[in-house]
């Protein structure tokens, strides 16, 4: 534990988050949460320093009672939450290791945490194992509930891979862009495969004839692209699609605009909002990016977003991206699952099969607007996701997005008992996506 506790106080005060957050398990008399993300590597910078950030920041204020409603009472249920923090990177083998000891010997309540999708499959089996309740803030992979058919201990509060694809297919195409020839450039694991599988087989169904022209599959945090740079450009594809996130992300967008490579044609990344303020004006204006879902700059404006976006503005002087978003969105879905869990019993923590039961099908509002975990039987959030335009003022330096399009999540989601594949394939039965 000294070990865990001393790499993370380091980490965090290097990134500037150390402040008040709890890292020591309390004894009696609180809400014990693990909390799991990068705090160090490549995605550290893009992705966990902002989601721990975000973080920080609910906690802190969850504790004084200073959220709006409805999560003004305090803590948990009137508990004060203590968290315990895990740094993500090291690879699946780890993690599972300190997801049993985050069970077995900091006892925690619950676990808020994962961006790797890698990591999300190695660890669901094992909390279904140990019975300890666990909220995926992140990680996208469609496979979570494709090999966790019946789920009762995992919850992921945020979008999988396929929505993000179908919706991004759907933008190219809604907005009218020449999307005859494509080609792709994912991350060689299960986030990178899905997505681009997801995303060929919805564009090839919105535009028959579609043709690609290459796909690159490098490893994950390679950092370096030159020769798969040279593959795109050379298949001169109308479109370019990549899922990149984190520092993958930003160093193919830097690397590729030095090239040319996003010149007059298309390109659109799936996960590109979290480096919004982070490209600097090194990105090409008409780069289309996406959130993961209605988060970071496509937040839509209500009490709860507002009041996230001020108080995180306050404490770190940089605007929150959709990875601080989602970890705030999934440590409310815990605060309301364990109040309903919990009927009124102030100053109590539920039991752990009251919480889940709770947790699955709940309906609960957040920094995003409402969140309802209606998918893969009541564990999968449904929510709309949206996509714009990259466009940087030179004078203000000042990043923004243009020419958004939003997608109800009925109109990108597959039925429950449904996969993305069975639903594509089948040309989108029953998608809701309005005139």
């Amino acid at each position: 534990m000294k070990n865990i506790v001393q790499k993370t106080l380091a980490v965090m005060a290097a990134a500037g988050t150390l402040a008040a957050m709890p890292v020591h398990a309390a004894e009696n008399g609180k809400f014990r949460v693990g909390v799991v993300t990068f705090l160090s590597g490549a995605a550290a910078g893009p992705f966990g320093v902002p989601s721990i950030n975000g973080a920080k920041v609910l906690v802190d204020a969850l504790n004084q009672g200073k959220v709006p409603a409805p999560y003004n009472v305090k803590g948990i249920n009137g508990l004060e939450i203590e968290t315990v923090v895990i740094d993500e990177n090291g690879g699946a083998t780890k993690q599972v290791e300190e997801f049993r000891n985050l069970a077995e010997r900091h006892k925690v309540d619950a676990v808020v945490g994962y961006i790797s999708s890698g990591d999300c499959l190695a660890i669901s089996p094992v909390a279904e194992e140990l019975g300890v309740p666990t909220v995926f803030f992140d990680c996208g992979t469609s496979r979570l509930f494709e090999e966790n058919k019946t789920p009762r201990y995992v919850f992921r509060t945020g979008l999988d891979a396929a929505i993000d694809n179908i919706a991004a297919a759907r933008y190219l195409v809604d907005s009218g862009r020449k999307v005859e020839a494509i080609a792709g450039i994912q991350q060689n694991y299960a986030w990178g495969q899905d997505s681009w599988g997801d995303f060929t087989a919805a564009i090839k169904q919105l535009k028959p004839g579609v043709k690609v022209t290459t796909e690159q599959f490098p490893k994950i945090f390679q950092g370096q692209y030159g020769a798969e740079i040279s593959a795109l450009a050379l298949s001169n594809p109308d479109v370019i699609h990549s899922s990149f996130w984190g520092g993958d992300m930003e160093a193919l967008v830097l690397q590729g605009n030095a090239r040319g490579l996003f010149d007059k044609r298309s390109a659109i990344l799936t996960c590109g909002e979290s480096a919004l303020d982070r490209f600097k004006g090194q990105a090409s204006n008409g780069l289309i990016v996406g959130g993961r879902g209605p988060f970071g700059a496509f937040a839509p404006k209500n009490t709860l977003s507002d009041w996230f976006h001020a108080a995180y503005m306050a404490k770190n002087e940089i605007e929150p991206t959709y990875p601080a978003y989602k970890m705030v969105q999934a440590i409310l879905g815990l605060k309301a699952a364990a109040e309903k869990a919990a009927a009124g019993k102030a100053g109590t923590v539920p039991g752990k099969d009251a919480l889940v039961g709770a947790f699955s099908n709940l309906t609960f509002e957040s920094v995003s607007g409402s969140v309802n975990m209606s998918r893969a039987k009541g564990h999968q959030a449904l929510q709309g996701i949206a996509y714009g335009e990259y466009h940087y003022d030179a004078k203000t330096k000042k990043a923004s997005l243009k020419n958004i399009k939003a997608y109800a999540g009925e109109c990108v989601t597959p039925p429950d008992g449904t996969t993305a594949g069975e639903w594509i394939k089948a040309g989108f039965p029953g998608a809701k996506c309005g005139g």
